[in-house]
């Protein structure tokens, strides 16, 4: 599973000269229609075999589409021009930006699914369970569904048959926050608790303001703090289980679920079962960042789980420079039990770019920690648009500032994007290079050893030596058939010679002989002779910021 995260409302944007704060008028937006056959037949021959369409859901936004029949969102509950993709707006909704055809928004998403599948890859959406936009109303819902907080008891702060959570007899207060100055206030009464779990009135500038905490039967406010109340079951439960069964019912793949581990376990379990008793082949994908609730979250059915805490920030380390590669080791053993739901990446929507000036500096920097990710497990692994030509996120697009991330506030064309998918002959050399080079390792994922085949690690047999340096190198062995493969990533800048131990053990667990070898790099078709014996060393060159895929058979 090699996932491909577009965020649609960029992607296909041709618009080159786009201003701070820009309009959807002054700076254009991506379609789903730019997401064109040939596009996605690009995307599948690169070794993607899914796509997450990021930003697909109707969300607040303030560009005006009431001419539509679609409410009109109060700029001051609104993140940027745009609006953030997760502050919904109705759950059965597709957004209007990412229409050509607005009155026909969905069937375009239908003719999307059906693109898609036809050049071989998955479809994955977002589902944001845990918040709403603050003005959230839906005008698409089915007839048999009522929509969120319509019977509610506004009175009450908590009650498990609630939708929202609410400051009795108090209106919201945005004195804290540097809203826009639209002419007209906001106003909100009673005040409905914010997504953030923040249960007052009055949120601040840090909080996620614009949005509202859905109820699952927690009482986070309660006196023993945190009970649990799910018999009978919550409202919100059997709403939020509808809408699941509606996107899966359009021939989705998958669902990447937004915070999932703010959102009981209790509620995954009783919502997957139902939907996978009727979708079985759909996935879920949670967004949860403690690794102690890991497990919970996969017995509840998950099937996979960001390596956020584990993988990711050891690899951001290793590259960075504050960690050593050793440390990966022990990122991989944190979970080995459940390392196939581990889901690896370097980049998405919500981490700052490889090549920023806050991360690498440099896409280039990132190689070694993509021979990693993408060859060391057979596990799925995602990458973000625009990581494999070293998208920077350097530029101030409005409310996103300079930080080294790309928008999802605002309208905004991504250069790298526009010109590797609809204008290629603009890609530097360097952008070439990086492109080719990413592709070529993740089409590696389709080798037998990588596939399925054995892992087998080999740091523990390389400390202590003038030859193996354990801060920059990081090396290991795959096997499955009569393929093996040796494989190492340099995270030093320099090029290095090095000499590989291979111990015993790794020599009975893959079953090799002690023999004469030639071993072929798959990156770049180099051969070399190499004796492979217990406790044995092979020798090598390698380029700094690159790694080594040597291929034998036995």
């Amino acid at each position: 599973m090699v996932i491909y995260q577009i965020f649609t409302r960029t992607f296909g944007n041709k618009h080159v000269a786009c201003k701070e704060n820009g309009s959807i008028q002054e700076n254009g937006v991506g379609k789903m229609k730019d997401l064109s056959t040939k596009i996605l037949q690009k995307i599948q021959q690169s070794g993607f075999t899914h796509v997450w369409f990021t930003g697909i859901i109707r969300h607040a936004t303030t560009t005006d589409y009431s001419m539509f029949g679609i409410p009109k969102q109060h700029a001051q509950v609104v993140k940027g021009k745009a609006g953030s993709p997760y502050a919904i707006t109705d759950y059965y909704d597709i957004d209007p930006d990412i229409a050509t055809d607005v009155p026909h928004r969905m069937e375009e998403f239908e003719s999307l699914i059906k693109r898609t599948h036809d050049q071989g890859l998955k479809v994955i959406i977002d589902f944001v369970p845990n918040h709403v936009a603050r003005e959230y109303k839906s005008i698409a819902k089915p007839k048999n569904v009522c929509d969120l907080g319509a019977d509610d008891n506004i009175y009450k702060h908590f009650d498990a048959q609630n939708n929202f959570y609410y400051c009795p007899e108090v209106a919201l207060d945005l004195s804290a926050i540097n809203v826009l100055d639209t002419g007209e206030t906001y106003y909100e009464y009673p005040a409905k608790c914010t997504g953030n779990d923040c249960f007052k009135s009055n949120p601040g500038q840090n909080d996620w303001y614009e949005t509202v905490k859905l109820n699952y039967g927690v009482d986070y406010c309660d006196l023993g703090g945190r009970s649990e109340h799910f018999n009978p079951v919550p409202s919100t439960w059997k709403k939020m289980t509808k809408v699941l069964m509606f996107w899966a019912a359009k021939g989705i793949d998958g669902f990447r679920c937004d915070m999932a581990e703010m959102v009981p376990t209790a509620f995954w379990k009783y919502a997957i079962f139902r939907v996978k008793r009727y979708f079985p082949y759909i996935k879920f994908i949670g967004e949860v960042y403690n690794p102690e609730l890991y497990r919970e979250y996969i017995k509840a059915g998950f099937n996979y789980l960001y390596d956020k805490v584990g993988m990711y920030d050891t690899l951001r380390g290793v590259i960075c420079g504050y960690k050593p590669a050793a440390d990966i080791t022990k990122a991989w053993q944190a979970v080995d039990d459940i390392r196939s739901h581990m889901l690896y990446f370097l980049e998405n929507h919500d981490e700052q770019r490889i090549a920023s000036d806050f991360f690498a500096g440099e896409g280039r920097k990132g190689i070694p920690a993509l021979i990693v990710f993408a060859l060391f497990q057979s596990n799925p692994i995602m990458i973000y648009s625009g990581q494999e030509f070293g998208e920077k996120g350097m530029e101030k697009e409005g409310f996103s500032g300079v930080d080294g991330r790309s928008t999802i506030f605002d309208y905004w064309s991504t250069s790298t994007i526009r010109k590797a998918f609809y204008n290629i002959g603009r890609l530097s050399t360097k952008q070439r290079y990086l492109r080719d080079i990413y592709y070529k390792i993740l089409c590696l994922r389709e080798e037998a050893s990588i596939s399925g085949g054995l892992t087998y690690d080999l740091m523990y047999a390389n400390f202590n030596k003038s030859t193996f340096d354990t801060n920059k190198q990081f090396a290991f062995m795959r096997g499955q058939g009569k393929e093996r493969l040796l494989i190492v990533a340099n995270f030093d800048d320099k090029a290095s010679t090095i000499s590989v131990t291979i111990p015993e053990h790794a020599m009975k667990f893959l079953k090799i002989k002690r023999d004469y070898y030639l071993l072929t790099d798959l990156l770049t078709g180099e051969q070399i002779d190499a004796i492979i014996s217990p406790n044995g060393e092979v020798r090598m060159q390698i380029e700094g910021n690159s790694g080594r895929v040597w291929k034998f058979e036995v």
